[in-house]
């Protein structure tokens, strides 16, 4: 049964085309490349093209793997290429936030009868903000932070992935927290 074996074994089956094996790679690890197309171009539709367009470039690239890094870090990297690629051709600035007609983004408009109206504005800037603070992060640190905070991962689940140390996990989060919070703390939150 196709869903006992490794990743790494998958990958094998896959190349003398099992259909059953990539479907099952592709089971196992999309909703985690998913998320992570979504954390990094903030669009839903955009996501799930970049995830399926990510699965289709693995596939088609089988027998380049050499198994040098995890399935997952292979995956990753070409998930995070798909992105930028997509960012490029869009001419998108990676400061840019989420779309007004994102459901996401409507939520803090639609407070609760409790909430005034100035603290449901007070949170959208302190949201704004961050988004930009994140986004205006180099990629290796930004890549760290979507993938602890918004993929909800361990360090260790990071380090697995990106197939680095991980005290280079450590470390990146850190600076990325440092270069955050001087980047938030420079950004005047104004209250209507």
């Amino acid at each position: 049964m196709v869903s006992d074996l490794t990743d790494e074994q998958l990958v094998r089956l896959a190349v003398d085309r099992d259909p059953d094996a990539f479907g099952e790679i592709v089971t196992r690890w999309h909703r985690k490349i998913f998320a992570l197309c979504l954390g990094i171009l903030k669009r839903e539709d955009e996501a799930k093209d970049a995830a399926q367009e990510t699965f289709i470039a693995a596939y088609r690239n089988l027998e380049r793997f050499r198994g040098e890094a995890k399935v997952s870090s292979w995956l990753h990297r070409i998930a995070v290429n798909q992105c930028l690629s997509r960012k490029r051709k869009d001419k998108r600035l990676s400061e840019n936030l989420i779309d007004d007609s994102d459901p996401e983004e409507i939520k803090i408009f639609v407070a609760p009868i409790r909430e005034c109206p100035s603290h449901v504005s007070e949170k959208k800037e302190r949201l704004e903000a961050v988004r930009t603070a994140v986004n205006a992060l180099p990629p290796d640190l930004k890549e760290i932070v979507l993938m602890k905070e918004f993929r909800e991962m361990t360090f260790q689940e990071i380090s697995e992935e990106m197939d680095v140390p991980l005290s280079t996990v450590k470390s990146r989060m850190y600076t990325a927290l440092k270069q955050l919070r001087m980047k938030l703390e420079s950004t005047p939150i104004e209250v209507v």
